[in-house]
């Protein structure tokens, strides 16, 4: 898993709530278990019409959404079904952050299984910062943040900064860009060592 430490990237504001899970990668998409390929079906039903064009209102398709990486949303994003191919799916797009005031819990904590740094917010604080993407729309360009995991801190060059909260144990996982697989691995001489005494057979291998 990609490691997370310090993130700057363009911000995409999706300013819907209760975004689930089925429009962050529609069931029809659903048939690889693996974690890349994705991307292309991100928000499939909103970012495209019925003859497969993009559909120019939606907020990724917009000039100002361009290689974005972090996304700016509203309350209970990613709630739905458990799929963790949502978290896939965004990866894969190319955003490594996700800022909403509440996430769904399963969602947020495949966040961490994927290299995303979910960050809750206040409502207010989530206004403003849809403000300052709008403001920096109408100037004719792009609005950029930072995302500091080590300090737990999220800003932009204008004079917005605010902590964030995240488990330690999670936070740590991420830094050092271990899921749960990668944590397993570190035990593994441990591990064959217990099978060993155990007299559980060798993995073919």
């Amino acid at each position: 898993m990609q490691s997370f430490t310090t993130h700057s990237g363009i911000v995409a504001a999706l300013d819907r709530a209760n975004v689930d899970t089925d429009q962050i990668i529609p069931k029809q998409f659903l048939k690889r278990i693996e974690r890349t390929g994705f991307g292309q079906f991100l928000f499939f039903d909103w970012r495209f019409r019925a003859d497969g064009t993009p559909e120019p209102a939606f907020e990724l398709n917009r000039p100002e959404a361009a290689g974005a990486s972090i996304l700016l949303a509203r309350r209970n994003f990613g709630c739905g079904s458990s799929r963790e191919h949502a978290p896939w799916a965004l990866a894969d797009y190319g955003f490594r952050a996700v800022i909403a005031p509440t996430f769904a819990d399963i969602f947020f904590n495949n966040c961490f299984q994927n290299g995303m740094v979910p960050i809750r917010l206040d409502e207010a604080d989530v206004d403003e910062l849809f403000r300052r993407v709008a403001a920096a729309t109408a100037a004719g360009g792009q609005y950029r943040m930072h995302v500091d995991l080590r300090e737990c801190r999220v800003a932009d060059d204008a004079g917005f900064a605010r902590p964030f909260t995240v488990d330690a144990f999670r936070r740590q996982c991420l830094l050092e860009g271990l899921d749960d697989i990668g944590l397993s691995l570190r035990h593994a001489d441990q591990i064959t060592a217990w099978e060993a005494a155990h007299g559980v057979p060798a993995a073919a291998g």
